[in-house]
């Protein structure tokens, strides 16, 4: 395998690895959204000091049971794990839905400690953007937030209206003065906004309907949008050889197993494509996503090796 010689190519590389498409036509998206990882990664690794904010939580009203769905808790895990262990203080935010999964999700993860900022359906978000400003928040990360559309509902990938299961947490997000990172997948997720105009109505099911207004400075497009997790986890291992070895031991299969069945079992968590209690993210189970993670494990360990 011919390695790329910088580190920029390097994450370049990570990113094209989670771009692959799973069948929502997003291969527009992605060439769109190019470059985004590096962009997160690198304003992450230079920030002295950093203090991330995550968002995460998709409410699944149809689930069985009703639930927040696997992708985002999962993943906002894991980053939680992963900046903790290289010590980077955070906290998450999401809504009352989604709040069980979240905090199990952290807690299978060894990030118990992290704070749980749950907000109910239809409350002011103020105190909770003064609580983010006075916890001297750097970067906020939203990974899987469905965020609102062109008519300010939040959608799903079927166009269906989450608006009384979702708060407006687009709101958090752009309330600064915090840098914004977004990962996503499909184009309703918060950050989709820094896309350009149309690009998701034109080539991605329900897309005018579906597309998110809320931009961010840095957005990073994935396959899935757990992949986007294993991705920032692997482009600030290329970047900082001093927190390299704490951040692979983060990308652990075996960790990764563990969050997804506790967060499924305990949250509970439904995939938010069958919508039913499983193993699985976006009906992929594990085997898929873990070819993923062993590639962008061995990418920054061969790179480092060059």
């Amino acid at each position: 395998m011919a390695l790329p010689r910088t580190a920029q190519a390097l994450i370049d590389h990570i990113e094209q690895v989670v771009q692959a498409d799973v069948g929502r036509n997003i291969s527009a998206l992605c060439a769109a959204a190019g470059g985004g990882l590096w962009g997160a990664a690198s304003r992450l690794a230079a920030a002295l000091p950093c203090r991330v904010g995550l968002i995460t939580g998709f409410f699944v009203p149809l689930g069985m049971p009703p639930a927040a769905e696997t992708d985002g808790p999962v993943g906002a895990a894991l980053l939680a794990r992963g900046f903790a262990a290289i010590g980077i203080p955070c906290r998450l935010a999401t809504d009352e839905p989604c709040h069980s999964a979240c905090a199990v999700a952290l807690a299978a993860a060894g990030a118990a400690a992290v704070p749980v900022d749950a907000v109910a359906i239809g409350a002011p978000l103020a105190g909770l953007i003064e609580t983010w400003r006075a916890a001297r928040i750097t970067h906020a990360i939203s990974i899987e937030r469905c965020g609102r559309s062109g008519d300010g509902s939040p959608r799903n990938m079927r166009g269906e209206d989450i608006s009384t299961h979702t708060a407006p947490l687009d709101d958090l997000f752009t309330a600064g003065p915090w840098d914004t990172i977004a990962i996503g997948d499909g184009g309703n997720e918060i950050g989709m906004g820094a896309l350009p105009r149309g690009l998701i109505g034109r080539d991605v099911d329900c897309g005018e309907a579906i597309a998110c207004a809320t931009p961010a400075n840095h957005l990073i497009v994935a396959g899935v949008s757990h992949w986007g997790a294993y991705a920032l986890l692997g482009a600030l291992a290329v970047i900082r050889a001093d927190w390299r070895r704490s951040l692979l031991h983060c990308l652990d299969e075996a960790l990764d197993r563990h969050i997804l069945e506790v967060t499924v079992r305990d949250g509970p968590a439904v995939d938010g494509v069958s919508r039913r209690q499983t193993l699985t993210i976006d009906n992929f189970d594990l085997t898929l996503h873990h070819e993923k993670l062993r590639m962008i494990r061995a990418l920054v360990e061969a790179g480092h090796a060059v």
